[in-house]
């Protein structure tokens, strides 16, 4: 993952974000909902593509070899765990483990999570509850080709608008050099790294907070930690304010994942390691 700047700076972001806010094309590729027509509206993604700016370079590097994966679709289609009562889902997701693991990593690091606090206001325990829950705190980011699972959720019809600005974002990612195609793995539905950023929200708020020259989401928990505490500051965290259901903060939890018991949980689970 190679970034020419410390941060995602606002020049790069204003170029990658420009493919983001165009207009839908008139010529934009037509979804579908079985694999029959996939290949079809990959042809045509590579021209809508090309018009909104992207190299043939990345095109050729993105598109020209992407597959349809049913495995995702199947994945978007059944997200039971989000069904679940609260009880149910804390248990399910080892919420008691990723207490206690979250706690001592706060120990572990607690200089690392006082520059955070000190510089976003995001207290540790949500930004480790988060960690945890993404990702066992970055011991399984996913396998899953990104481009290939952003393209299929793209061409698929139950929500083809934005998952294609999110596989423009990702294109945006590799023609800016900020990861390869090869890095591009996480999963399921797109996200990246060990607290799982859609591309799209790794353009605007991917950082180095370790100073090495790049904002590396996958590999390195400092930048992936600062970059979440960025992102929830940009969302409207208040530093200070409480983060429980009611509370100022929470409304920025929501904006994380829209999972109700989700939300809940990761509300819980921070308070816990912050106690």
């Amino acid at each position: 993952m190679k970034i020419g700047l410390k941060t995602v700076g606002l020049a790069l972001c204003v170029s990658a974000m420009t493919f983001l806010a165009a207009s839908p094309s008139a010529h934009a590729a037509k979804c579908g909902n079985t694999s029959a027509g996939f290949n079809k509206w990959v042809e045509a993604t590579k021209k809508e593509a090309a018009r909104k700016g992207f190299s043939q370079r990345t095109i050729n590097a993105t598109l020209g070899n992407v597959s349809y994966r049913k495995n995702t679709i199947r994945l978007d289609r059944s997200q039971s765990s989000f069904k679940l009562s609260l009880k149910q889902f804390m248990q399910k997701r080892g919420a008691n483990a990723i207490v206690s693991r979250g706690k001592k990593l706060k120990r572990q690091n607690s200089k690392l999570f006082a520059n955070i606090e000190r510089k976003y206001g995001v207290p540790p325990g949500v930004l480790l509850a988060i960690w945890g829950m993404e990702t066992g705190f970055g011991g399984f980011i996913g396998k899953e080709d990104t481009i290939s699972a952003l393209a299929t959720l793209a061409y698929d019809c139950r929500r083809s608008a934005f998952f294609t600005k999110e596989l423009y974002a990702a294109m945006s990612i590799i023609q800016n050099g900020q990861l390869t195609r090869k890095q591009m793995r996480g999963a399921a539905h797109g996200e990246l790294g060990q607290t799982q950023f859609l591309p799209s929200n790794y353009l605007r708020f991917a950082v180095d907070g370790d100073r090495n020259g790049r904002a590396d989401l996958l590999r390195s928990r400092t930048d992936a930690l600062m970059s979440t505490a960025n992102y929830l500051r940009g969302y409207g965290w208040r530093r200070g304010g409480g983060y429980q259901p009611g509370q100022a903060n929470f409304r920025v939890i929501q904006a994380w994942n829209a999972a109700g018991v989700y939300q809940k949980a990761i509300a819980i689970i921070a308070l816990q390691i912050d106690s």
